[in-house]
């Protein structure tokens, strides 16, 4: 008996394995760039680092040399390295890369959080109010009420007269170092 073409359809190579559990999961190509671009990009997040900070990401020799690299190329050789970079990226687990970076992102919006409150209690006690000198004896008991004081009124002072605020930057850093104390 010969085989009709009908009954070749039939038989489909790999059809007798069962792939009930084995679901394959398509991606598209438009997915697989968008991914792939995700990673350049944190890729050149790494690359504008500076040192320090890419000294607290956990990376492996390999990457942190084609970091390093990329931060001393200019122009069309960056671009090349970023996408090596990128490459790179793909064959690793980047949530770690990730988290470091979130927590160093983090870090930088909470200092920033701070500086905003330590203005915002400088202006006060420029502005007049007593409270303030009080507010900052309560949450730093070890800080000098004499030079504090004395720092206001020069404040004061230079703001009355259109002078630059010499001393209100000299409370802020003086109350941006009890804090830093205090931590």
């Amino acid at each position: 008996m010969t085989k009709q073409p009908e009954d070749w359809l039939d038989e489909v190579p790999g059809d007798d394995i069962e792939d009930e559990d084995d679901e394959i999961i398509w991606v598209s190509k438009s997915e697989i760039k968008r991914d792939a671009e995700e990673l350049k990009k944190l890729g050149a997040e790494l690359v504008a680092l500076g040192k320090n900070a890419l000294d607290k990401i956990p990376l492996d020799a390999d990457l942190r040399a084609a970091i390093e690299l990329a931060q001393r190329i200019k122009m069309e050789g960056r671009r090349r390295q970023l996408q090596l970079i990128g490459k790179m990226l793909r064959q690793r687990d980047v949530e770690p890369y990730r988290q470091a970076l979130d927590k160093l992102k983090n870090r930088h919006n909470q200092q920033v959080v701070v500086f905003h409150k330590l203005e915002q209690l400088r202006d006060r006690m420029v502005d007049g109010s007593d409270e303030a000198i009080e507010e900052v004896m309560n949450l730093w008991p070890d800080a000098d009420r004499q030079q504090l004081r004395s720092l206001v009124r020069n404040a004061r002072k230079e703001k009355a007269g259109n002078k630059p605020p010499k001393s209100s930057r000299q409370i802020f850093q003086y109350l941006r170092e009890l804090s830093e104390n205090q931590d």
